[in-house]
């Protein structure tokens, strides 16, 4: 095992290191970077010497993280930001972020219905800065935070985790979307009878119960579900030409239902609300890119109401 003092490091090297772990390849990092190929192989070289560990190995699909590489990451990028945040002290009211970055953690449901009003916003807030939309859920999004996987998240809840902080951004509903062809004309809602007898299309990470079994369950019913996905982007394909009926939230419904053409109703049953929440983790300083983000997303939903 080697020991180092940080005098003994060239710290460029962690640039390097955050450089490959986002990208995947030398040739991507080298272009991010603005520096030869050659010189990143030299750099990872040196980094596999200071860590004792092979840190990237290559597949047939570019570089993949050891586990070391996957345990610093978290600490590595924490220090990279820690210095992009002492750079702003010189000038704290800099408008142009060119070169960074903000990952946003949501599902696609939000990023169908919010994700090129974000892109406008922060392109209007924070010239220059890049979002990367990275897909998560209620139950895994305050692992992936802590984990530093993600900067912020866009979810129904999650954020109960003592390090995490949260601000409700509206309060979330739902919708039916069908075929517009599958109903009588001027046809503009569904009957509990009309909605159980047609086949059923869930979205759900978990693919087996919904919301709407537990409602149904109250009026001692249920339904038939032909088929489960895990994103709302396969609606479309999955609803088109047929009679089934997906029930979603309604920012959804209403995105997707302007995109394709599908009919949006009224879902024909009592369904709780739910708080739409920004999370984000809790620091001393925050970053102000990622604070320019979370701007960005609250000036969003507020122009919603």
């Amino acid at each position: 095992m080697n020991k180092m003092n940080i005098v003994d490091v060239d710290l460029n090297l962690l640039k390097v290191f955050e450089a490959l772990h986002d990208e995947a390849s030398a040739s991507r990092a080298a272009l991010r970077l603005g520096i030869t190929q050659s010189a990143v192989s030299a750099a990872l070289r040196r980094l596999r010497n200071l860590y004792d560990d092979p840190l990237f190995v290559r597949t047939g699909r570019g570089l993949a993280p050891t586990l070391r590489a996957n345990q610093l990451k978290p600490l590595i990028g924490e220090a990279m930001n820690k210095c992009r945040q002492s750079l702003t002290l010189l000038d704290p009211h800099a408008s142009n972020y060119t070169g960074r970055a903000v990952t946003l953690g949501l599902s696609d449901d939000f990023e169908i219905a919010y994700g090129q009003r974000l892109i406008a916003e922060v392109r209007s807030q924070a010239p220059g800065l890049r979002l990367i939309f990275r897909q998560t859920h209620s139950q895994i999004v305050a692992n992936a935070l802590i984990e530093r996987s993600i900067d912020l998240a866009i979810t129904a809840g999650g954020f109960n985790e003592r390090m995490l902080s949260r601000q409700v951004l509206a309060e979330g509903d739902y919708r039916c979307l069908v075929d517009a062809h599958s109903l009588m004309p001027g046809q503009d809602s569904l009957s509990v009878e009309e909605f159980v007898e047609r086949e059923q299309i869930l979205v759900s990470s978990g693919g087996f119960i919904g919301i709407v079994d537990e409602a149904l369950a109250t009026l001692g019913r249920t339904r038939r579900i032909s088929a489960s996905t895990t994103h709302f982007a396969a609606l479309s394909y999955l609803l088109q030409g047929t009679a089934a009926i997906a029930t979603i939230p309604s920012h959804a419904a209403e995105a997707v239902s302007r995109a394709t053409g599908l009919a949006m109703l009224p879902c024909p049953l009592t369904l709780p609300g739910y708080p739409i929440e920004l999370g984000w983790r809790t620091v001393a300083q925050v970053d102000t890119a990622v604070l320019r983000v979370r701007e960005a997303i609250a000036g969003c939903f507020a122009k919603e109401r």
